[in-house]
């Protein structure tokens, strides 16, 4: 809130200018995550994807019905028929008085998280990656990346070239975090002798590689 206070006091940043923010904070085994805005947050748990944040679009429940609770307006997707995220730092156009309440809200959404031995990496994204990639795709490119060469600043880049390859429009931004220096482990499935079946583990990974497909 201080920050998008500091926005609207700058005589150097135009009043119609905005951006989204999330933020990821680590003490001990606890994970912090902070968003205002439709980046996104992704926890790579031993193949599995688990979204730690939820994008602010204007259509989405909750953030439609405080919009209109606060006298605003959803129009074809866009919050008072302007603005494709509901939370964002900036954007002091859309914005009342400072101290008001507005329809457009930098207050970010928290999310807290215990980590466990599963789980292996963070991948947080601007909208740009996820308009044209699921959260369980992008889990599954990074760690087969790690598996091939444990480079998380690499994984960033193949994901970013993923998400040009696939004619995304927006903005591209991607950071991934590992929570150990050695690479993930290979995921075993095993085949019973009678009945034959599939790991929950290994469903998400499968579906992973079918949409990098």
């Amino acid at each position: 809130m201080k920050i998008d206070h500091a926005i609207a006091d700058s005589l150097s940043i135009d009043k119609s200018s905005g951006t989204t923010a999330l933020t990821a904070l680590i003490f001990g085994r606890t994970l912090h995550i902070a968003n205002a805005g439709d980046c996104r947050a992704v926890l790579g748990k031993r193949g599995r994807a688990v979204e730690l944040s939820r994008d602010h679009k204007p259509n989405c429940h909750g953030e439609r019905l405080r919009i209109e609770r606060l006298g605003g307006m959803v129009y074809d997707g866009y919050l008072n028929g302007q603005l494709s995220v509901a939370r964002a730092l900036g954007d002091w156009h859309m914005k009342g008085p400072r101290g008001s309440v507005s329809p457009l809200s930098a207050e970010p959404e928290l999310q807290e998280t215990t980590l466990s031995e599963e789980d292996e990496f963070l991948i947080i994204g601007c909208d740009g990656l996820w308009d044209v990639m699921s959260s369980q795709c992008a889990v599954t490119i990074v760690r087969k990346g790690l598996i091939a060469h444990n480079d998380p600043q690499k994984c960033a880049r193949e994901l970013v070239q993923e998400a040009l390859r696939r004619n995304t429009c927006d903005n591209l931004t991607v950071v991934v975090v590992c929570f150990s220096t050695e690479p993930p482990p290979r995921i075993e499935i095993t085949r019973p002798r009678v009945r034959r079946s599939i790991s929950l583990e290994g469903l998400n990974f499968l579906q992973g590689v079918l949409d990098t497909v």
